[in-house]
């Protein structure tokens, strides 16, 4: 112990601890990579991390390698962060320079690695994802799989399945494509594919059949929502009144806003201004309130749609009064933005909604037109009464001779 103590002394006595606390004391932006090239000779020479030996690691190294690996590094100057950033960016090219693997392929990598009695790394199941670009391509993905859910419950002893974000990926996958048949197995509960259904998953189908204008689709999805018992969202909502309403479908949009009532679900301002005005233009002003009622119970302020709604309601039960105080109060409280834009929906319900709404009439046609070209003049003039003077192009409001 005297001897180790007596050779400790002497180190620090000699120049070579002088450079060890020159280290010590150096700014700090170095001193980092200062201490890693002290200790680097230490590993390099094998010397185990005991107790003992760390206490003679000061015998064992040579003065004049710790003098000139400190002097050295002290001169160079350069932080270890800036050897850490090249090789980051390195990594970053060298990814870029891969090209892009066909599903096929990674597919193939992913079946040997299987049959290799080895899990494949989770980037190829990604990458195929992604990848996928036919129907084949589609295919191939559920296959694999199948053939990973059934390694990982007999090889890794894993029982659940995979996570929420893959499964939502497949799906969207299978819409990007064009294969909803293949998306709506990702809705089942039970399936041999290891993949938790979701309604996010549900979501990225939905918007494949908006943009298709498939109501069959839509119809086959809710079932299969409501055969797994997933729960409905406000944003399912939005998806499905949109598309019953581009495609014309008010029995259909009427069918599903009924069951997300039902349901609970909170609806949305957009849901409400859809509904609304699909029950306007369908001519139907029992519906008009009973939506308006449910809307007041979790949407506080009226939009330009639910508000002209209303007002049309009252028209369609000719009470033109009553629709010119329903669009003063929608003025008064809309945001001095919005306020503009109620003439262009004033001159709409002149010049447009009267047209459509007696179109959809299957009886009295002609009743129904004498009564909006005679209330719709009132409601302007009780307007203009009561302090609300917007002028409105009323030329546009004549007899249709398909009407008549």
């Amino acid at each position: 112990m005297q001897a180790a103590a007596a050779r400790a002394r002497r180190l620090l006595a000699s120049p070579a601890a002088s450079g060890i606390q020159g280290a010590l004391s150096a700014p700090h932006h170095w001193c980092a990579a200062g201490a890693e090239l002290v200790v680097l000779p230490r590993l390099d020479n094998g010397f185990s991390s005991s107790p003992h030996q760390a206490r003679s690691f000061s015998s064992h190294l040579p003065r004049t390698l710790l003098l000139r690996t400190v002097t050295s590094h002290w001169q160079s100057k350069k932080p270890v962060r800036y050897h850490m950033s090249r090789a980051h960016f390195a990594t970053e090219s060298s990814d870029i320079d891969h090209p892009k693997e066909s599903a096929e392929e990674l597919y193939q990598k992913m079946l040997k690695s299987v049959e290799a009695q080895t899990m494949p790394p989770n980037a190829w199941l990604w990458s195929m994802i992604s990848s996928c670009t036919s129907e084949e391509d589609i295919k191939l993905l559920f296959q694999i799989l199948q053939k990973l859910r059934v390694f990982r419950l007999s090889n890794l002893r894993i029982n659940a399945n995979f996570n929420d974000h893959l499964c939502m990926k497949v799906s969207e996958a299978c819409a990007r494509v064009g294969v909803p048949d293949y998306g709506l197995k990702v809705l089942w509960n039970h399936n041999v594919y290891g993949i938790t259904p979701t309604i996010g998953s549900a979501h990225y189908l939905l918007q494949h059949a908006k943009e298709h204008s498939d109501t069959k689709l839509v119809e086959r999805i809710m079932q299969v929502l409501r055969r797994n018992s997933l729960p409905l969202q406000p944003g399912t909502a939005d998806i499905v009144f949109s598309i019953c309403y581009n495609a014309d479908r008010w029995d259909l949009l009427s069918k599903y806003a009924a069951r997300f009532v039902q349901a609970g679900v909170k609806l949305r301002r957009t849901a409400f201004d859809i509904w609304m005005e699909f029950a306007a233009k369908v001519g139907d002003s029992q519906s008009i309130w009973e939506i308006n009622s449910l809307r007041g119970k979790s949407v506080k302020h009226y939009t330009l749609t639910t508000g002209f709604a209303c007002a049309k309601g009252s028209l369609l039960e000719r009470k033109p009064e009553n629709a010119a105080a329903t669009i003063k109060l929608l003025y008064k409280h809309l945001p001095d933005q919005k306020k503009p834009f109620v003439r262009d929906e004033l001159q709409k319900l002149v010049a447009e909604w009267p047209i459509e709404v007696i179109k959809r009439q299957k009886k009295d046609r002609n009743a129904m037109e004498e009564a909006l070209i005679t209330d719709i003049p009132k409601m302007i003039s009780s307007m203009a009464k009561s302090g609300l003077d917007i002028p409105v192009d009323m030329d546009k409001l004549t007899r249709q001779p398909e009407a008549a």
